[in-house]
């Protein structure tokens, strides 16, 4: 099964094609960009030509549903949708941080990505199984299992886990195509896309303002 991945959870633009029969994956990453809206296509294209297929070969996608950014998100998951709706493939979303988790071998472990405003976006786990979260909150703050065995979290993050974490091996991963699809179920009929925000996007709706007592009433 040839599989189109994507995420845009995190500041990398993360596609690739993955043969779930062969097990190779060939990946297109973008670190750090801010482009995602601007990128994501042409990135694509360029992962299926490295791989000599077409759209039209393609089995599923799979995406990542964060949490991450409203706008990130929103562009990676109507892009995946897209695709599968002009394919008439099936489209499965998974949640980014399982996808970071599925790459650290370790049994007890905290993932977490920036989420801005000092806070990050977290998730822990005992083998396979998300044991809390996803969730937001300042690193400060986390309570946490004294069991702890490996973090992933974003290097200038690191300092500003709580203290247990101090001597805990540290890494810094973000979803990669091969591990999006391995916490995929294909084989299950996938649900509607569902975004995990976790909290309200900066854009918020004015307030409404009383009407001046001074503006005369107009009948019509």
């Amino acid at each position: 099964m040839l599989v189109l991945s994507i995420d845009t959870s995190t500041p990398d633009l993360v596609t690739g094609v993955v043969d779930t029969d062969t097990g190779e994956s060939v990946d297109r990453v973008l670190p750090g960009t801010r482009a995602h809206n601007e990128q994501l296509t042409p990135t694509v294209q360029t992962a299926l030509a490295d791989a000599r297929v077409t759209f039209a070969d393609l089995d599923a996608v799979v995406v990542g549903c964060g949490p991450g950014p409203f706008t990130g998100l929103r562009v990676g998951m109507a892009s995946a949708a897209a695709f599968g709706d002009a394919l008439g493939i099936p489209v499965h979303g998974v949640c980014s941080l399982d996808a970071i988790a599925h790459r650290l071998p370790e049994d007890t472990k905290l993932v977490a990505i920036d989420a801005r405003r000092r806070e990050i976006y977290w998730a822990t786990y005992r083998g396979t199984e998300r044991t809390s979260g996803p969730d937001v909150r300042a690193p400060g703050e986390l309570e946490l299992p004294h069991d702890v065995e490996v973090v992933s979290v974003p290097a200038h993050l690191a300092e500003k886990l709580p203290e247990q974490l101090a001597d805990v091996a540290k890494r810094d991963l973000a979803p990669t195509p091969a591990s999006l699809v391995a916490v995929a179920d294909l084989d299950a009929t996938p649900g509607p896309l569902t975004p995990l925000y976790l909290r309200r996007p900066d854009a918020k709706e004015p307030k409404s303002v009383p009407r001046s007592p001074a503006i005369p009433q107009v009948e019509i």
